[in-house]
């Protein structure tokens, strides 16, 4: 990346922690923001066994393994933000009550993210490797560094918060073993080299991404629109 860009990052990531930190903290914006995490969490399921299921027909067993791990993880985490908002007295949304055109919608960051990019060539059958794990590492490794300035946040003298607290620093750990695994699956594909420029490619697209949905939130008077789908 070049000084300027690095800039960005850092000034976009430590705006990200505020908003989500804050957005954590206050009653009035908790529950929205946990149902965000759940619905990201929750969707990201069925690609994730695709995928799997496509690893397998390939006859990569490692790569299938990480696969059933990351989904069976994010299952767990769905669960975990579910849990977390009945505490906060509100419903995790029900999918099956949803239409097609809701379910298979994406957020306006998540077409920032993948821009220049097909539905088609993000399908779990169709995807190239590279593209998955570049793009799913960057967004897995600072999810988990999201999750965990998050959770610091929360009191520990309050039993619900606390457990909250638990949960999603769970959240962050299995986040960074998902970013550790997709880092891997570059490194085992590509020269040390190929793997830095795969690297930076994403984190110049997450960069741009964050400064948009920054816009976003100003145009919406501080209400933040979904982030990508964390895998």
């Amino acid at each position: 990346m070049d000084l300027f860009t690095k800039i960005l990052h850092i000034l976009g990531s430590g705006a990200t922690a505020y908003i989500l930190s804050r957005n954590l903290r206050d009653s009035r914006t908790r529950c929205d923001l946990l149902m965000r995490f759940y619905i990201s969490e929750y969707t990201s399921v069925p690609f994730l066994e695709a995928l799997k299921e496509r690893a397998i027909q390939e006859n990569d067993q490692w790569l299938s393994d990480q696969l059933a791990r990351h989904a069976a993880d994010e299952l767990k985490h769905s669960r975990i933000f579910a849990h977390a908002l009945k505490q906060c007295g509100s419903e995790p949304i029900n999918f099956d009550n949803l239409p097609p055109q809701k379910k298979n919608s994406s957020s306006s960051s998540f077409n920032t993210y993948f821009e220049g990019y097909s539905r088609e060539e993000l399908s779990p059958h169709k995807i190239n490797w590279i593209t998955y794990a570049g793009s799913t590492y960057i967004l897995e490794s600072d999810s988990g560094k999201d999750y965990a300035r998050m959770a610091k946040i929360l009191p520990d003298d309050d039993p619900v918060l606390r457990k909250i607290k638990q949960g999603i620093l769970s959240i962050a750990k299995d986040e960074t073993r998902h970013a550790s695994y997709c880092y891997e699956i570059l490194t085992r594909r590509l020269p040390q080299a190929k793997v830095n420029e795969v690297v930076e490619y994403w984190r110049i697209r997450k960069v741009k991404t964050i400064w948009a949905m920054a816009n976003k939130v100003i145009q919406n008077n501080g209400k933040m629109p979904t982030l990508p789908a964390q895998n």
